[in-house]
């Protein structure tokens, strides 16, 4: 396979250029952390942006961040953090869950879009996504947005680069917005709950006055192993529902007793403080129950969105039917499902309930002769289909990029 490194975003209008005269697909990457994401592509040749690393601004006052496409994304989020300031959609690291060494680049993190725990209340990465500038599949390099949080020109662009899998254009840099850190957080532990009182729970703790910017439910687990963070409070011997709140000391010490007072139908409640709190989020957030290095890593992954009232009903006869084990978090919103191999990933099955209520599911992980027989992305109506086929073309007429990625058939 060729690997073609560049240097700058001229380079990359000329790989571009170069692949379109020879018809030739190119595989866009940073790092590589996401490559098993995906229908396996029809290219054998790969554009590899992890030399553009540079962070051309950082404007901490002005809550903006500007960075080349292949800056690893962890040293990104050091940077920010050394101003006590961070992502706020909390992108999700997925290399202990596909069982890679590398990383995510912050051009993967964009072309993902995995929001983690804080999605509920911050949006996701498109909406933190300012500006772009990237190369189309004409070879052509453009821009997109701007540098000011209040600059809309360009927005929806934006929108459409963010989750497009690299299937649209390639990014040579974005900017982002970011925010300050919370002073403290407080995470209430409520213990024992089922899923369909859990997620009563969440959509009660949601649903009031105290700002809560997190919710997730871990039930009990026969498998699964002790993970940092989680073990400290028994996990999985006990199901675990988690609610996080943050802000100033004051605020959050008072809101978080107000909403144990709330929730007291629900059982007696723990709060987590600061550095512990934030190490059982952060193990939610990468998905680490389920990581390929430990009892699951056999086992295939499904990434499940739905209405939030529905998660804790779905989630509970997915595992049933299914022999597998799931994880909660946007309140019920996001459904984590590790599920026992398959030769089709269960996908039947999984699409079948997900689609009866009203969601949608993606394969995040499975090897690569399943994700040649089962469609990875969930299926997309007829009409959603083709509007989506002419969005693509207006970008990328060729299918030039990650050609084959988003669907099963696509340039066959």
């Amino acid at each position: 396979m060729d690997i073609l490194k560049i240097s700058d975003a001229a380079d990359v209008e000329q790989a571009v250029r170069s692949a379109l005269a020879s018809e030739q697909p190119l595989e866009i990457i940073g790092h590589g952390s996401k490559r098993g994401i995906g229908q396996p592509m029809a290219t054998n040749a790969v554009l590899d942006l992890s030399a553009l690393n540079a962070v051309r601004s950082y404007e901490p006052n002005e809550l903006i961040i500007t960075l080349q496409a292949g800056v690893p994304l962890s040293d990104a989020v050091a940077l920010i953090d050394s101003k006590d300031q961070q992502f706020a959609f909390e992108p999700v690291d997925t290399s202990a869950l596909l069982g890679t060494a590398a990383g995510g680049s912050i051009g993967g993190m964009i072309a993902a879009g995995l929001a983690g725990p804080r999605r509920v209340k911050a949006g996701g990465a498109r909406d933190h996504l300012l500006g772009a500038h990237a190369v189309s599949g004409f070879g052509d390099s453009f821009k997109t947005g701007g540098k000011v949080v209040k600059n809309v020109t360009g927005y929806d662009l934006c929108k459409l680069l963010a989750g497009s899998w690299g299937t649209l254009a390639v990014m040579t840099e974005v900017t982002l917005k970011v925010v300050p850190k919370a002073e403290c957080e407080r995470t209430l532990v409520l213990r024992n709950l089922d899923d369909l009182a859990a997620n009563r729970a969440m959509t009660a703790a949601l649903g009031s006055p105290f700002d809560v910017s997190a919710a997730a439910h871990l039930p009990t687990s026969s498998l699964r192993g002790e993970v940092r963070g989680l073990d400290q409070l028994g996990s999985p011997r006990e199901a675990l529902t988690l609610l996080r709140l943050e802000g100033i000391a004051a605020s959050a010490n008072h809101r978080a007793g107000a909403l144990a007072g709330a929730l007291k139908p629900f059982g007696s409640v723990e709060i987590l403080e600061d550095s512990a709190s934030a190490e059982a989020w952060s193990s939610i957030r990468d998905v680490l129950p389920f990581a390929a290095s430990g009892p699951y890593g056999d086992w295939t992954a499904w990434r499940i969105v739905c209405p939030p009232a529905s998660g804790g009903a779905l989630g509970l006869e997915l595992a049933r039917e299914s022999g597998g084990e799931v994880i909660y978090d946007w309140g019920g919103g996001l459904i984590w499902a590790a599920l026992p191999p398959a030769a089709d990933a269960q996908a039947a099955l999984v699409r079948r309930r997900v689609e009866a209520a009203f969601g949608h599911a993606m394969l995040l992980r499975a090897p690569e002769p399943v994700r040649r027989e089962v469609d990875v992305f969930h299926p997309q109506g007829a009409g959603v289909a083709a509007l989506a086929e002419r969005v693509r073309r207006s970008f990328d007429p060729k299918g030039i990029f990650n050609r084959g990625r988003m669907r099963r058939g696509d340039f066959a």
